[in-house]
Order: structure tokens, then sequence, then C-alpha cells
């Protein structure tokens, strides 16, 4: 008895398992049987399949055709196994040698008249091949993201009758490139926000720390502009950054033409957004909008409208840095290292504090408004400001502020410290790189306060009854400002203005 062999890949979270496609061509009655564990796409690969290889003018055989996805306890999803099926057969019926195909991973959708259509995760799929040290075959149109992975041999057809002349030596396929990564996308500057010089202070420091940041005023005050200028602020993504963000990209279909992006992630959903659109699940557990921002920002307007279970969802995430998709046959993890800005209204009304203006049940509609939000989720938020509504006077003054690109310069050089700092810590191939992570024996060496900027910090944590993670993400923030003013110890001004970022929860309540 002989069996066909080809290989691909089933995806798991971002990892790309191997799976060895078998073939066997047997006598009996007439079948096409696909098993493994299948999804749906993957058992009406048969049809796609058969209709592909007939347009091509190659017929199955009349016999019993059985084709197993091994490991057979893997759960197999998606439309990438049609061509590696397909593949296989060609080898059992004789018209491909095994020799050919043993040295590559391949993965494409099949069209009924033969050609190959664009398949998700050829990225992830392309390092595991590189890892295997084996070559990869996508289709054309996928070819470029494919490139991205580096030495790997990719052959990108754009018809399995091209990829089958390839092999019989009848063509040469031309080796796809990676396209050029996106040019830096243009955003808003800092210096069209007129006044507002406290929250652009926060939002400077929740720049250069990769901190949480919390923005509450009354409609207009200009809490959405801030937002929408940190990504000015934000230095550009590391490679090894940008490949991490590229394959969640890849998965989700994101990855346009395959190219690769330096921009940090700017996720803004709305807020009638479910959990699995926002922690990941699904049919296919995808991946969530906190892992589609990883490394990057994840933006929540209107905070309070979010369904409070949804907004729970987050708690873990955010203190972990990895989303987890359970399933009764598996558990999906996603990076989801994010920094979370957030932005809401005072109360539903959203002029509370303004007699002429607030609604007749302030402040008990503040109250209620506030507490949807759960004091567990606040307390991971390291900065929390009061955004107040500009001066209709304030606006036709001249621009005096600082850009983007003045403040991101500062910022640079904070984050450069950082990274200088736990490298000399921990060692070159650490993943620590901003203050946000760290903890423990680390956190009391590198952000031990001064003596009286220790009283300080003690008293205030006493008065304000912070918990032990508002404690350490106080000291974590100051240790931020004193990065900005390139200052080694923390001082008693630098716990001050953390303290003073830091709310205590009674007054949102």
């Amino acid at each position: 008895m002989t069996v066909a062999h080809v290989y691909t890949v089933a995806f798991h979270g971002i990892e790309a398992r191997k799976v060895d496609v078998q073939v066997h061509i047997d006598q009996g009655l007439p079948a096409f049987q696909v098993v493994g564990l299948p999804d749906k796409a993957v058992g009406e690969a048969r049809d796609r399949v058969r209709a592909a290889l007939s347009a091509i003018g190659l017929a199955l055989p009349y016999k019993r055709i059985v084709v197993n996805l091994a490991p057979a306890d893997l759960p197999k999803e998606g439309s990438h196994f049609d061509l590696p099926i397909a593949l296989g057969l060609l080898v059992a019926t004789g018209v491909l040698s095994a020799s050919d195909l043993e040295g590559y991973v391949a993965l494409g959708e099949l069209a009924l008249d033969g050609a190959i259509a664009p398949v998700i995760g050829v990225l992830p799929a392309a390092l595991a091949a590189a890892e295997q040290d084996r070559g990869l075959i996508c289709p054309e149109a996928c070819g470029p993201e494919g490139a991205w992975a580096g030495s790997v041999e990719v052959l990108a057809p754009k018809s399995l009758l091209t990829l089958i002349n390839h092999f019989k030596g009848l063509s040469v396929l031309t080796p796809p490139k990676p396209h050029a990564s996106v040019a830096r996308s243009v955003v808003p500057d800092l210096a069209d926000i007129k006044g507002q010089e406290t929250p652009k202070r926060a939002l400077e420091i929740a720049a250069a720390g990769g901190h949480n940041l919390l923005m509450i005023g009354p409609p207009g005050s200009g809490k959405s502009m801030l937002a929408q200028r940190l990504p000015g602020l934000l230095p550009e993504l590391t490679a090894r950054e940008a490949l991490d963000v590229s394959m969640i990209s890849s998965l989700a279909g994101l990855l346009t033409e395959g190219r690769i992006s330096r921009d940090r992630p700017f996720r803004a959903p709305h807020h009638s957004a479910s959990m699995a659109a926002l922690v990941g699940g699904g049919i296919r557990a995808k991946p969530g909008e906190i892992s589609l921002a990883h490394n990057g920002v994840l933006f929540l307007d209107e905070l309070p409208e979010f369904a409070r279970q949804t907004l729970d969802s987050l708690r873990q995430p955010l203190e972990s840095g990895e989303a987890v998709v359970a399933r009764a046959n598996a558990h999906v993890t996603y990076p989801s290292r994010v920094q979370l800005i957030a932005a809401m209204n005072p109360c539903r009304c959203g002029y509370l504090g303004d007699a002429a203006m607030a609604c007749s049940r302030a402040p008990k509609c503040a109250a209620d408004y506030q507490a949807r939000i759960s004091g567990p989720l606040l307390d991971r938020i390291d900065l929390h400001v009061e955004v107040a509504a500009v001066k209709p006077s304030d606006l036709s003054l001249p621009r005096d502020c600082e850009t983007s690109a003045e403040v991101a310069t500062r910022i640079a050089a904070a984050r450069q410290t950082q990274i200088d700092r736990y490298t000399e810590e921990l060692g070159a191939d650490t993943d620590i790189r901003m203050n946000t992570q760290i903890d423990g024996d680390l956190l009391d060496k590198v952000a031990a306060p001064t003596e009286d900027g220790l009283a300080l910090l003690t008293r205030a944590a006493e008065t304000m009854r912070l918990s032990a993670r508002g404690y350490h993400r106080v000291l974590r923030v100051a240790r931020t400002i004193a990065d900005l003013e390139s200052v080694k110890q923390i001082a008693r001004s630098h716990i001050a203005e953390a303290l003073s970022f830091r709310r205590p929860l009674q007054a949102l309540r």
C-alpha cells in the first residue's frame, strides 16, 4: 500500500502546527473521504479539488480515496487545505513525484477553474516552514507576504497547472519579493489642540512608558482628539515587534498585499462590540481587538457604554499581556500587550458640575453612570486625568504649543533609556522594554525613590487607600517621569506628579 505525503499547517493561535496530509488510493467502492477532524470548509475541499483537477484535464480514479490529516486529534479549519490535498492526489496518481514536494509546506484555496485563491496565515506558515527547513508553496497573491520570512524558498503559482508545469520543468516560477513596508501614516498634530496642557502632559507620560490612560471630561472637550494624536508620539515598531504584529494581522486577513507596517497598531472598536470581538473568539477563535492592537494602542471611547461584562473580560489580558480563548476542545492564546487609552463623560448627560447644563438627576446620574466601570478595571489604569471644556475665547488664540515631533523626540529618548536599563539588568535577549512591564525585585531596584519621596508615597497610599497594584503603578509612572527628565533616581516631585494622576476610586463613584 502506497501513501502520498504532503505537508501543510493548522493554526492554533499565532502558532502554525505541522500537518501531514496523507493520501491513499485503493480498490473498493468509489469514495472520497477526508478524515482527521476537518471542519466544514475542509470537508468541502473534496468538491473543489475534484473540479480543479477536472479543469486542467485530470480526472480522479474510480477508486476509494482516503485523505488523512495527521495528527488526527488536531482540529483542522480553513480552506487552505485544498492545495495540499490536490498535490497529495497528484503524487498518489503519479502525476508528480513525491521527492518534488517533500521539501515544501503548501497552503492555498482552489477555485473551480484550477486557480489558487489567497488564504490567511501565510506569514506564520512561512516562519513554520523555515523552522522545518522546508520551502513554501502559497497563492501568487500571498507570495510577497511569505517572502518576508527571509531565506525560505517561496513558490507562488497563479494556478495548479502553473505549479505542475514548474515541477515538470516546462516553466520556472519567479521567486516573489517582499513588498515595500507601508509608509508611516500621517496623523494629526498635537499642536492642533489648544489649551489642555495637563491632559497633554498625561498623554506624553503615557506614551513614554506605555501606561494606560483614562480621560474624563464633558462632550467636545478634546478627549478623542488627544487619543487620535497618540500614534504620532509613539516610536516605530522594531523588526521583531513588526513581525509579531504582522502575524496576527495575517491570521485576521488584514495584511494588505503582504505589506508590513512599522506603525504601532491603533484600534478603536465601537462600544457595541461583543466580548468575542474585543477579546477574541467566534467559531474559529479569531484574534480580537485587544490582540490586533498588540504592541500598540487600544482606544475605548465612551467607556461606560461598553457592556460591563465585556469590559471586565479585559482585566486578565491587560495584566498578563495574553488573551486566552477557551474552548471545549482547545485553548488558543494570542499576545495582547497593549496600551489602553479610554475616554468617558463624567455622567450620561456629560455636564456634571455645570449647573446650567446638567440634568435634573445630577449627581445621582454620575454615580450610576460611573458605576458601570468596575473598580478592578480602574485599578489597572495608571493615569486618570480630567479634560475640562475649552473656553470659546481660547479657540481663537494662535497655535503656540509643541508639535508632535518635538514631544516624540523626548518620548523616544525616554524609551531608549528604558531599553538600555533593562538590557543592562536582564541581558540583550530580554522582552522587557518599558516601565509598565517591570515587577517584583526589578521594580524595587530600578524604581526606588528617595527617602522623602518614599515617605510621600506611603502617606498618600494610606490616605488614598491605594491597592498594592495601585502603589506599584504609581512607582512605574514616577519612573517614567524621571526618565523623561533623564534622572536616575525617583525624587519627591516625580512621586507627587504621579500621584496627581492617580485619582482615588471613590472620586469616580
